[in-house]
């Protein structure tokens, strides 16, 4: 009797337990349903339509044609071009973001407000302001004719040039973003523990204030560099024939060659790169938290 009545609350909450469970799975259905529809599906079939040939058959002819010739050589442009626009957009990044963290709030949020702002335009109507501004009689090459550069007009635009200052604009507001919230939690008080212990700025910046920010810097330059591999608006209109990335020939082998097959052995190369870019993001987080606990 006292062993029913000991076990008697326990059935309850098992059934309470039970019922919470059905209740979560219930609420749970739709977004579960909503992610296998619009992510799941369409990365199996994306999947399994590179490793198929016009009949059906299983191969892996889509991934050696895309890892030879001309769309290797779009690969490594690919790769290059995301490098440089994460390089450039992290050492700007880097150099406003410091200076914002160091104003008084207003001022530095009315200094994000600037940086942000332009984000929220439509990426191509920004990548036709840039256009404008780099032509031939555009707004650069007329200042550096102005200041009596040698050469100009310069060739700013359908290279590789034109496509990392414009990817590079589009790519720096999230750099900003991060960096403006990682230096605005380094504690100052270390910094000025050093200076007063003898250390120079140069000394400071090195061994304190870059290791503090150091996590944040990579994550930085991983998110603009994976955010660059598959940017189409911006290298499609301000590129040339050298600079074709990897979404810009996938769109050539859907809209214009119809070979659908190829452009999802494109697209699974793209996800893979993604992927290991997400993971790295992952790792170098959790290893800045890792150093922080064992700083503090």
């Amino acid at each position: 009797m006292a062993a029913t009545l000991a076990g008697a609350p326990a059935r309850p909450r098992r059934l309470l337990a039970s019922r919470r469970n059905r209740a979560g799975i219930l609420y749970a259905l739709p977004a579960v349903i909503y992610l296998l529809a619009l992510f799941v599906y369409p990365i199996f079939s994306t999947l399994l339509l590179s490793v198929q040939d016009s009949d059906g058959a299983l191969t892996l002819h889509w991934y050696a044609d895309a890892l030879t010739g001309v769309n290797l050589s779009v690969l490594f442009t690919t790769l290059r071009i995301a490098a440089e626009t994460a390089l450039f957009s992290l050492v700007i990044g880097f150099l406003l973001a410091n200076a914002i963290s160091r104003l008084r709030p207003l001022l530095a949020a009315l200094a994000m407000l600037i940086v942000v702002v332009p984000h929220f335009i439509s990426a191509l109507v920004r990548t036709y302001g840039w256009i404008i501004m780099l032509g031939d009689k555009g707004l650069m090459n007329q200042l550096l004719a102005g200041l009596g550069v040698s050469g100009a007009p310069y060739q700013l635009l359908y290279n590789e040039i034109g496509v990392v200052i414009g990817t590079t604009a589009m790519m720096l507001p999230y750099t900003v973003l991060l960096l403006y919230g990682v230096m605005r939690g380094v504690d100052r008080r270390l910094l000025a523990a050093a200076a007063s212990m003898g250390a120079g700025r140069l000394t400071i910046f090195r061994r304190v204030y870059l290791p503090l920010v150091a996590p944040g810097l990579a994550t930085a330059g991983l998110l603009s560099f994976i955010l660059a591999l598959g940017y189409y608006i911006t290298p499609a209109l301000m590129g040339g024939p050298n600079q074709t990335m990897i979404a810009s020939l996938i769109n050539q082998q859907v809209m214009k060659q119809n070979q659908w097959n190829g452009a999802a052995a494109e697209g699974v190369i793209l996800l893979l790169l993604t992927f290991a870019g997400l993971l790295l993001v992952k790792l170098v987080s959790s290893l800045g938290e890792a150093k922080k606990r064992s700083a503090s």
